[in-house]
């Protein structure tokens, strides 16, 4: 495909997903010619664009709870930009376990803050869109 020829699905379909013509109409059951039509400049359905997401970990679940978490390289890229290990997360999970009332307080204003922070970056992103 040429430059000139390039639309916004292609570039989503071959260089975002990194799903084929032929992967990409088996992941979503439709055929090699609804594909092509997409690649054209045909809208591609919500769903299809959800499943090819999924597929290539750019949305980890459809809740909006998990809005902007992604899975890069083994490890999972939170809102704010950070990548975090497995261990990373059980790590804070054991820290959140001990429950003392300082601890739950800070800890509570914290998350509060982060959500703050991750909705303000995700209306910033879709802002400069």
């Amino acid at each position: 495909m040429k430059y000139h020829e390039m639309t916004k699905n292609y570039i989503f379909r071959e260089f975002e997903c990194g799903l084929s013509i032929e992967d990409t109409a088996e992941l979503c059951f439709k055929s090699v010619r609804t594909v092509k039509e997409w690649d054209r400049g045909k809208d591609i359905p919500k769903e299809c664009r959800r499943l090819m997401r999924m597929h290539r970990r750019l949305e980890l679940c459809a809740n909006d709870d998990w809005q902007g978490f992604k899975m890069r390289n083994y490890k999972l890229e939170i809102p704010t930009g950070q990548l975090v290990t497995p261990q990373e997360i059980l790590s804070g999970i054991a820290l959140l376990e001990i429950q003392s009332d300082l601890e739950i307080k800070t800890s509570t204003r914290l998350l509060a803050i982060a959500r703050t922070v991750a909705r303000i970056m995700m209306l910033q992103s879709r802002s400069g869109d």
